[in-house]
């Protein structure tokens, strides 16, 4: 019997949305994963994709994880008895050890906790990537543009030196 998802699994998880601002601004050194505390609503709105990650980061109060800033967008016909709140505080699920390693670097060697991608584990539960990096200075991100450009340039090179010959 095959696991679907497992780590050796050639099918990644269903991606549900990427913050791709956060590998610009910030250099990833370390990425976790933690479960996400949601309200059906929620869940139902995530199924549909109406969900940002745009301006989101991550926070550690009293030992507990939270994620601030995501935007949830609710759906009309999701819910007629609860008052929804699209930017609603989120709790994270994490170990009690990953939280204080966690809060140990950003205390004390000025990392940021930022998520960078939600997605389905094994279609039930939503998990979020959160990284642990360091801002970028601006030198830095032109350097990252400037790398991006000449992939794409060397790809169009490539490709057309194919065509040609």
């Amino acid at each position: 019997m095959v696991k679907k998802n497992s780590k050796n699994s050639k099918n990644p998880p269903a991606t549900i949305t990427r913050n791709k601002r956060a590998t610009f601004e910030f250099k990833i050194e370390e990425k976790v994963e933690a479960g996400l505390e949601l309200q059906g609503w929620e869940v139902k709105s995530l199924r549909m994709g109406k969900v940002t990650l745009a301006d989101c980061y991550v926070f550690i109060k009293n030992g507990e994880a939270f994620m601030h800033g995501c935007t949830v967008q609710p759906l009309n016909t999701a819910t007629t008895h609860v008052v929804c709140d699209p930017v609603r505080t989120k709790k994270l699920l994490m170990k009690r050890s990953e939280i204080d390693k966690l809060e140990g670097l950003i205390e004390r060697q000025g990392y940021t906790l930022v998520p960078l991608s939600l997605y389905w584990r094994k279609r039930a539960w939503v998990k979020v990537e959160i990284g642990l990096g360091k801002g970028k200075k601006d030198h830095d991100k032109r350097q990252d543009t400037k790398e991006r450009e000449w992939k794409v340039e060397q790809s169009r090179v490539m490709k057309k030196s194919r065509l040609d010959g």
